[in-house]
């Protein structure tokens, strides 16, 4: 197994000027799960095409353990890649597909034959080695997939949205199954996704890009906990975190009919008049029906899932009109049409600069 090291690797494609990968540092552990995740466009596809050698690297380095395979060619990097379409062939069996890449490294048929089998049974695929792909679910294709990066035994797994063919169910389990493969084989991971729930529920950590440029890499616990600013802030968590401009007064900040308290340390580092709060949806207390304090939400929407309940609303905050979420008990789902008081918890608020989108909290 090995480490991999992102060296300030930058990517600009030719005719550009703006790098589409901006000097990405990033130390994966050996053995760890890392999961890139942005919006389209962030640059987290060329990072790790980058990393299997199909993008030139126009700056910085890429090491795979103690090798700098900055130029090498992807066949002498000891990767494997599971892609977004599966890439079967169809004319091949299963076995025959999971197999091809030791058939032209020269294996013998008995070790190809007993190294497939290996993983079919891993991956729950031993009844239908014998199938073309055309006679598989996406499920068992995304699978076969896998298997084939497997019997590699290569020294890390690239994986470029693997699971978004998928219908939402299966995504689910699929993600369980992957993530659960990847501990016990304990083989170092660089997975890319769009879905910022797909990242915090596999990755050991989450790297967080936008625009060709790192914003964050920590936990999912952390990165929940402490975005490093509003773009991770309003990326990570679903439903989002609200996001209100408020002004800064004595002893914290105005939210509506309430003063927030906020450590002096935190509004002292911004020249602004105003800060952005966020708030998690699960951080609002609801006060009661004849309270003044906070901002009082008109329910526009209710979402329910059992257990609890999500509101969706506006809200009147200072001069603007906002839309919140905030999340109730299953048992105390308000009407449509109705109104919610709500406060922000004490504690739970996170202060960002509205100029720089810096977080200002601890």
């Amino acid at each position: 197994m090995a480490t991999v090291t992102f060296d300030k690797a930058t990517r600009i494609y030719p005719g550009s000027t703006k790098p589409a990968v901006d000097a990405l540092d990033i130390e994966i552990a050996d053995g760890e799960f890392l999961v890139l995740v942005g919006p389209s466009g962030c640059g987290k596809s060329t990072s790790l095409r980058m990393l299997a050698g199909l993008e030139d690297v126009n700056g910085g380095a890429i090491r795979i353990g103690d090798r700098d395979v900055t130029h090498l060619p992807p066949k002498d990097r000891d990767i494997a890649m599971v892609f977004q379409n599966y890439a079967l062939y169809p004319h091949m069996t299963v076995a025959d597909n999971m197999g091809f890449a030791l058939k032209i490294a020269g294996v013998n048929k008995a070790e190809i034959r007993q190294k497939v089998e290996e993983a079919a049974k891993i991956l729950d695929l031993t009844e239908y080695l014998d199938r073309k792909p055309k006679a598989l679910s996406g499920g068992q294709r995304q699978r076969v997939a896998m298997g084939r990066a497997i019997v590699r035994e290569p020294q890390v797994f690239l994986m470029d949205e693997p699971l978004s063919n998928l219908d939402a169910k299966l995504r689910v389990s699929t993600r369980t199954q992957i993530a659960s493969l990847q501990r016990r084989l304990g083989i170092t991971t660089v997975y890319v996704t769009h879905d910022q729930v797909e990242a915090l529920t596999m990755g050991d950590r989450v790297a967080v890009l936008k625009d060709g440029l790192l914003q964050q890499v920590d936990t999912p616990r952390n990165m929940y906990d402490r975005p490093a600013n509003l773009f991770v802030a309003g990326f990570i968590g679903s439903p989002a975190m609200n996001l209100v401009e408020v002004p800064i007064t004595d002893g914290g900040v105005k939210f509506g009919n309430s003063v927030v308290p906020v450590d002096r340390d935190a509004l002292s580092a911004t020249t602004d008049k105003t800060v952005t709060v966020g708030v998690r949806p699960e951080h609002f207390d609801v006060a009661g029906p004849d309270s003044d304090l906070g901002v009082a939400v008109t329910v526009n929407v209710v979402e329910e899932l059992g257990s609890d309940a999500f509101v969706y609303g506006t809200a009147k905050v200072g001069s603007e009109t906002k839309d919140l979420v905030v999340r109730v008990g299953g048992r105390e789902v308000p009407e449509k049409g109705s109104t919610l008081h709500v406060v922000p918890r004490s504690g739970e608020t996170h202060v960002f600069s509205t100029s720089t989108g810096a977080r200002l909290s601890d």
